[in-house]
Order: C-alpha cells, then structure tokens, then sequence
C-alpha cells in the first residue's frame, strides 16, 4: 500500500502527497469511517497509508505514528515553531509572544522568534522603538530561544529564516497582520499567498489565511501557514505545568523550598528572588503571574 504526506485537509478532503511524487502533485482523499468511530482525524502533516480508487482519487486507510501534535492549529509532525511578531503596525506585544511560547514549549517543538516589518522602523526612524527591539532580541536569545530580525519588503533575514526551514516541517503562526504570508511570498517568489493591510483603528489585520496547508519548499521543507489569531486559551495546560514552559525558571525551580511551588507566594522561592534581582526579565515574570490568574479563572468557570 501506498504511503503519503497530508498536505491540505478541506472539506473533508484530504490531499495527499504521495512519496517521491514531484512538488505540487497530490491524490485527493476521503478519510475512512473507522477513523470515526475511533475518535481519529487525520491531519495535515500526517504520514498516511492510502489506497487509490478506480476514479483517480484515493481512501485514507492508516495515520501513521505521529511525533508532535498540535491542537490550534491542527498539524501533525511539526518540528519548528516561527513565531512572527511584527516590531510596528501592529506593535510589538510581548505578553501575547509569551503567550505562545507558552503553548510551543508545550508541544514540544523548537522556536524561531521573527520579529517582522524592520522596514517601518526605517521609514519612521524610530530610535526608541530599535533600542527596543535590541534589548528585546538580546532577552530572548538569553533565555536561548533564536531570533531574527526580518523585513519582507526589503529581504532581511529571509534566507536564514528558508534555510532554518530545510527538511522538516514548521508552522508559522503569530498575530493577525504581523507579515506572515508576505514573509513566504518573499521566500518563495511565484507564490501568491493573499495579504492584508492593517485596520489602524483595531490595530490588527484580517485574518488571511482560512485553512491549513503545507506549503512545499524546495529544500525539502514544509511550512503550514495557519490562520492568524489575536487570541489563545490555556484549555489544554494544567496549570501545573506552566511553570515548566518558562524555560529560564527551571534552574532556579529546582532550588525552590517548596516541591511543587507555584512562585506566586511561596517562602524560599527561588524564581521569585531570581525575578526581583532582575535576573528573570520582569515581564517574563509579570506575564507568568498574569497567565496563572488566567488559567485559575478559567478553571473555576469550566
């Protein structure tokens, strides 16, 4: 039987990229009613067994073991998160940054932060807002996530973002309007994914992208390009947990008085003494706190 690679679902379709066929070719496929009754659903990023039918289409039979899932939004295997996060129009919002880092550790994937639109920090020669821009690229390289500095209408860091692409499949998520199908239009010359300009009274693009698709690199990459969102739920954390997706409280967790402390209030707390010496960035720890009372009031109402 035939293996293959779920590139696009739609419609109850799915579209499958069967091995070794050339870029852009696909069967389209209808998923199994077994995997119904199971509770299954096939996803983009699946490797799937199919079977051809006799009018050109084909039958998913088989997901095969997935190493990742993500649940918003919906894509299997994924190994690289790039987190794109526009530096102007919209401006930088770190608490909704950290918001998905949250969700990404997570997952268990790996981040690529970008923070996109350089160019608008030229065109208004905007000092304040680059200083800023440094000082948050340096915070986050320290607590050892990547990060470029991108601007699809000039070029910058578009190659490195391709080349950290090759041979694996990322998602590409982040803000409404933050540049996200601009950034693989310029990556991919030819492609023509939709693009919108930003509402100045909301401060938030439409969303442009309403399904979920990989879009095939020639260096054997594979990016989902996802529909933008302005917000993110912690339904699927226990709030246990989230202490564990600040990667920089770790070292410091492990030395805490308390087994289990939730660095809220606790004495002998290590995160907390490292967060008031400033060795913890304040508003990594500002947005813990915020995402605790946030996961507690969800709770209590569900």
């Amino acid at each position: 039987m035939p293996e293959g690679l779920i590139v696009k679902a739609l419609s109850g379709y799915y579209y499958v990229k069967p091995d070794a066929a050339a870029p852009g070719e696909t069967i389209q496929c209808r998923g199994r009613g077994i995997f119904k009754k199971k509770g299954l659903s096939p996803l983009v990023g699946d490797r799937v067994v199919y079977a051809p039918t006799e009018n050109g289409e084909g039958t998913v039979d088989q997901i095969l073991p997935r190493e990742t899932e993500l649940i918003r939004p919906p894509v299997a295997n994924a190994k690289l998160a790039v987190l794109l996060f526009s530096l102007k129009e919209p401006d930088l919002n770190l608490q909704l940054l950290d918001k998905f880092l949250v969700h990404i550790e997570h997952a268990g994937l790996k981040t690529l932060i970008c923070l996109t639109k350089e160019d608008l920090l030229e065109e208004a020669d905007d000092g304040s807002t680059r200083d800023l821009t440094l000082k948050v690229q340096e915070m986050y390289r320290q607590i050892g996530y990547e990060v470029l500095i991108t601007s699809s209408r000039t070029g910058l860091g578009t190659e490195e973002v391709k080349s950290r692409l090759a041979g694996e499949i990322s998602v590409f998520s982040g803000q409404s309007g933050v540049g996200k199908s601009s950034l693989l239009n310029a990556m991919l010359p030819g492609l023509t994914l939709e693009t919108s300009e930003i509402s100045m009274k909301l401060g938030r693009g439409r969303h442009t992208t309403r399904h979920v698709e990989l879009i095939e690199l020639e260096n054997g990459g594979y990016v989902a390009d996802t529909p933008g969102f302005s917000q993110l739920d912690f339904l699927e954390l226990g709030i246990e947990e989230l202490s564990s997706c600040f990667r920089e409280f770790h070292d410091y967790a492990e030395a805490c008085k308390f087994r289990g402390c939730s660095h809220l209030h606790e004495p002998g707390c290590k995160v907390r003494e490292a967060a008031a010496e400033g060795v913890i960035a304040p508003s990594r720890y500002e947005h813990y706190v915020q995402f605790h009372e946030e996961m507690k009031d969800k709770k209590r109402r569900y």
